[in-house]
């Protein structure tokens, strides 16, 4: 055997060998962690963390500071003539990067993801020293700017994870977005024209030459279509390539009802070898919003029956695992809503795939909310171009949100300003989807107002306002007045405390500092508003404030500190209030049969009225084993009211049937 021949057969098996290596590694990186803040020692945690997930759910005394969280760990020796990133998916709120001493970057803002290239810094083979400096203070040039509507939870709350890659590879850095961006146009039942947008990097110092692969399959991995281009990338700067493909018959998403998802695969290719790939979902779908007649999904009329949602949980705010996620999608969807407003931030990367995957119609947005400095434009649009750049793909995503509730005095004002630049980045990004702007009050002549694709508002009758009934004067006085404009109903709502029952719930009380804020409240609202909102289409979505109670840790109203009580779920999940029963019974397509006020138990008045909730038809009533026989409709079709009923002295036995349905409880009349 020549010498030649040997070199040539170790110079391939080696290039066999590192062409192999070099297709990307995604590296979990959530254990090993020591913490601590500025008066403590360190401790070990496992991410995701947060420092304040007991502080801030019960006082305004919490701390909001400086957390350290350091880890150590030996790179791979393998890794010496690759890129590594390190990708962090949540950092409350600024968060400083070290590693072995020398800082690497900062990041500003707590719910969008970043990446930073760690390569250079590392000593691989050996002990290195990661350490993260989080910052949770408020700041104005940071929003939100303050923590009057929710608290900015401290720490790494959401998970991170290292990605290795070759130096020829597709972009891992660009605002921590996968790189790749997936644009569909003239989707019918006979097709869907596909674009596929990928940047590329190149670190190696030449020009390499590459086949960029793009595949589409189906939801049982079969291949739909694929197209080859071969590309030449610089060594200079970011390249982006532009691939088209068409898909004949797709098969749509269609919501809750067949959310279909294709998989889309982009392979980097040289010598025919994979170099780096990477995956995204492809919901192929058409949606549009009519004014006066609301939302379509692929040119069918799709009321969005809606809820906002925080991310947080008693005793772990917002430091969440997927299952908890889940679960929060799981109590959604039992309760009929098909659609989320995810207020008033970046959620988790996990919930816009579990919304794909389920069908939920999402509203994504950034948190400018609730005040203005006049000293956070730049990180606006920060934090607008992380969102749109990270989240694109979905198909679950159908508007992006600009602000909520910030106001200025004038249509020149430095609001009115930020507001349209936001509109501008985001129609930039991606010219595809709706933007929407958010306001507290009742009138669209606002400065801030109509700066975006959908006018949201904010509306409160019966709470902070007027009189619950209000709604319809407002919807009506819209309608009539601005006909072609598309708003939505973006919040509505009311507190329940369900350790506070009352049989003659207060009328006048202080929605700011009032202690006492029983359930009655909060059904009787949900009651009158969803019965007005229902018969009114102008209003192409509404979103209940809010699924589930959350920590608001300046607040002390209704007789719990730092909790927002108007959730239809109690914020340890485990009490689904009447009012989540409510929608429910007229959203869902799953039989409901529920009997309200059932944790009004000790009672003072012999003759009371009964409501209940039944998507079944007219339900029979007993009490005692008497069936009381006089009933009225309420205010929607699944509302049956029972007036004048009398109870006993003692324990009352309440049922109703409906179908194979029943229900049941127990009150005691003193």
């Amino acid at each position: 055997m020549s010498k030649n021949f040997v070199v040539l057969v170790g110079t391939l098996l080696w290039h066999t060998i590192s062409l192999a290596q070099a297709v990307r590694t995604e590296i979990a990186f959530n254990t090993g962690w020591q913490f601590c803040k500025s008066d403590s020692s360190y401790a070990p945690v496992t991410l995701p963390h947060t420092w304040n997930n007991h502080d801030m759910q019960s006082t305004k005394n919490y701390y909001a500071g400086i957390g350290v969280y350091k880890k150590e760990f030996t790179p791979d020796t393998a890794w010496k003539n690759k890129r590594v990133f390190i990708r962090f998916e949540g950092v409350g709120q600024v968060a400083d990067v070290y590693v072995n001493d020398k800082f690497i970057g900062q990041h500003r803002g707590a719910y969008g993801a970043f990446s930073l290239d760690i390569s250079y810094a590392l000593v691989y083979g050996k002990p290195n020293t990661i350490v993260v400096k989080a910052n949770n203070e408020t700041r104005e040039d940071i929003i939100p700017i303050n923590h009057k509507l929710f608290g900015v939870y401290g720490g790494i709350y959401r998970p991170v994870k290292l990605v290795v890659t070759g130096k020829l590879n597709i972009s891992a850095s660009d605002y921590a977005s996968p790189g790749i961006f997936i644009k569909q146009k003239n989707v019918s039942a006979a097709k869907a024209d596909i674009q596929v947008i990928t940047k590329l990097e190149n670190k190696l110092g030449k020009i390499e030459s590459a086949v960029l692969e793009t595949t589409i399959y189906d939801a049982g991995g079969k291949k739909v279509q694929q197209t080859n281009t071969t590309v030449q990338v610089m060594p200079q700067g970011m390249q982006h390539y532009a691939q088209a493909l068409t898909i004949l018959k797709p098969h749509r998403w269609q919501g809750i009802d067949d959310p279909y998802l294709y998989k889309v695969a982009v392979r980097l290719k040289q010598h025919g070898e994979t170099i780096d790939e990477v995956t995204q979902p492809l919901g192929v779908r058409h949606f549009e919003v009519i004014a006066r007649k609301g939302f379509f999904l692929n040119g069918k009329a799709y009321p969005l029956h809606g809820v906002c949602r925080h991310q947080d949980w008693w005793g772990d705010g917002s430091a969440l695992s997927n299952e908890q996620h889940a679960a929060d999608i799981n109590t959604i969807l039992e309760m009929g809503a098909n659609s989320i407003r995810l207020a008033h931030y970046q959620q988790s990367d996990y919930i816009y795939a579990k919304a794909d995957s389920v069908g939920l119609v999402i509203w994504a947005e950034i948190p400018f909310v609730n005040a203005v400095s006049g000293k956070e434009m730049d990180n606006a649009k920060q934090q607008i171009t992380e969102l749109i750049r990270q989240q694109f793909n979905h198909p679950s995503i159908y508007v992006w949100g600009l602000h909520n509730e910030v106001y200025g005095k004038t249509p020149a004002d430095y609001t009115s300003v930020l507001t349209a630049m936001l509109h501008e980045t985001a129609k930039t990004e991606d010219p595809d989807r709706y933007t929407i702007s958010v306001n507290g009050y009742g009138t669209m002549e606002r400065n801030e107002n109509q700066l975006a694709d959908l006018q949201g508002m904010n509306r409160y009758y019966g709470w902070y306002e007027g009189k619950t009934e209000d709604l319809e004067k407002w919807v009506k006085g819209l309608e009539q007045k601005y006909p072609d404009h598309k708003v939505i109903l973006s919040e509505y709502g009311a507190e329940g405390n369900i350790f506070q029952q009352d049989e003659t719930p207060p009328v006048k009380f202080d929605p700011v500092n009032g202690p006492y804020f029983p359930e009655q409240m909060e059904t009787r609202f949900h009651e009158i508003q969803w019965g007005i909102i229902e018969k009114h289409p102008y209003l192409m979505a509404s979103y209940v404030w809010n699924m589930f109670d959350f920590a608001v840790p300046l607040w002390n109203r209704g007789g719990i500190p730092a909790r927002n009580l108007k959730g239809l779920v109690s914020f340890d999940r485990k009490i689904k209030k009447d009012a989540f029963y409510w929608y429910k019974a007229n959203w869902s397509k799953q039989p409901v049969l529920y009997i309200a006020d059932r944790r009004l138990v000790q009672r003072k008045q012999a003759v009371t009225t009964i409501t209940v909730y039944s998507n079944m038809g007219k339900p029979k009533l007993t009490v005692n084993g008497k069936e009381i026989t006089t009933v009225k409709q309420g205010t929607t079709a699944v509302h049956y009211v029972f007036e004048n009923v009398t109870l006993v002295k003692g324990t009352n036995s309440v049922s109703v049937t409906s179908g194979s349905q029943s229900d049941s409880v127990e009150w005691v009349l003193e």
